[in-house]
């Protein structure tokens, strides 16, 4: 009875919670990193914390530490920014399904997508009695404030308190090394992997370490469009 008279956004933030705690967990440790690396590198907490919730894609943002406080090339940043992001054109196609027919909320859904709040809406359905719209809204929007919030405290960490950052910024590789290897787990995925690495190991032949992630994130990018009818077998 109680839990009928509740709000139904009410109702979906509650069943949405439980749903996103390992994104909390995550996106809190990587906001924090990347709140005390902006604060390092000269940028305090309001700049750290505008870019987290105007960019909201923590692998480039990451990337974009460097572009920040080096020479700045317009080019070459706006192609890795779309190559680094190409995987969204393909897992938000995936979403336009579910999101069909919400309306103006659709925008706010689509802005805030990221794998992690696509890893949980692909698969996670809302309970009876609560809301499919205000179920996925939750969901985007607790994941977006978690990044956010991390980032807030890392900034002011970085700010109060003195602190080696030394190897700080491979907590995003780490990340993506260790969701790699699960995915190689799977024999289905090794194929993909291996084309992956495949790709890296040529781009850093041709081009050297100072000019091999957009040649290779291109190869790959090309590779796997011109395949896609084979690998998806």
């Amino acid at each position: 009875m109680e839990q009928e008279q509740k709000h139904p956004a009410v109702r979906a933030l509650a069943a949405a919670f439980p749903h996103t705690i390992p994104v909390l967990t995550g996106f809190l440790v990587l906001g924090i990193a990347y709140g005390m690396l902006m604060q390092k590198k000269g940028y305090d907490v309001q700049w750290s914390v505008l870019m987290s919730a105007v960019a909201f894609c923590g692998s480039m943002q990451f990337v974009a530490i460097t572009l920040l406080t080096t020479v700045f090339h317009p080019l070459q940043a706006f192609l890795l920014s779309v190559l680094v992001n190409a995987r969204h054109l393909f897992y938000g196609l995936s979403m336009l399904e579910k999101y069909k027919g919400f309306g103006k909320v659709k925008a706010l859904l689509i802005y805030t997508l990221c794998d992690e709040t696509f890893s949980i809406v692909s698969s996670a359905s809302p309970p009876e009695g609560v809301d499919r719209q205000s179920f996925y809204l939750s969901i985007s929007l607790l994941d977006y404030f978690y990044w956010v919030f991390g980032t807030f405290l890392g900034g002011v960490a970085g700010k109060l308190i003195p602190f080696n950052t030394k190897g700080l910024d491979f907590a995003l590789t780490a990340l993506f090394v260790v969701l790699f290897l699960e995915q190689m787990k799977k024999p289905e995925n090794r194929v993909l992997g291996l084309i992956g690495i495949g790709a890296t190991v040529l781009g850093l032949a041709l081009f050297g370490a100072d000019q091999f992630v957009l040649p290779s994130m291109g190869l790959l990018l090309v590779v796997l469009l011109a395949g896609r009818k084979l690998l998806c077998r």
